[in-house]
């Protein structure tokens, strides 16, 4: 799945006594109904957050993780959590290969052609 917006707030990074690191930002969808999203990244992950700041417009690539937990008093809570695995500012797509680039150019002009023209129509 793909989640778009602006980036409204960039967290500190966490880090648990596992050695297990997180770090969360909030996107602003651009819709009818603006959301605030938190989205997670862990581990290596992280390292996608270093090309953006608050402001910037992105698509993010995120997976939704669910869990239970079951209170002390025997209660099942249930928890989501959004996790991002690949992080694109907006307008910063690759440029398009041409695959013909190394082409000379072709040009439809018959008058200067020295052979004759032979075809019947």
């Amino acid at each position: 799945m793909e989640l778009s917006g602006r980036i409204k707030k960039i967290f500190d990074e966490q880090t648990f006594s596992s050695g297990f690191r997180k770090k969360e930002i909030v996107i602003t969808t651009q819709e009818q109904y603006p959301q605030d999203i938190l989205i997670e990244f862990t581990q290596d992950k992280i390292d996608l957050l270093s090309q953006v700041t608050p402001g910037d417009e992105v698509k993010i690539s995120i997976n939704i993780r669910g869990r239970e937990w079951i209170n002390p008093e025997g209660v099942a809570k249930y928890f989501n959590s959004i996790s991002g695995w690949r992080l694109e500012k907006a307008g910063a797509a690759a440029p398009a290969m041409n695959q013909y680039a190394d082409l000379p150019p072709v040009t439809n002009d018959v008058s200067s052609s020295s052979e004759p023209d032979d075809l019947p129509f």
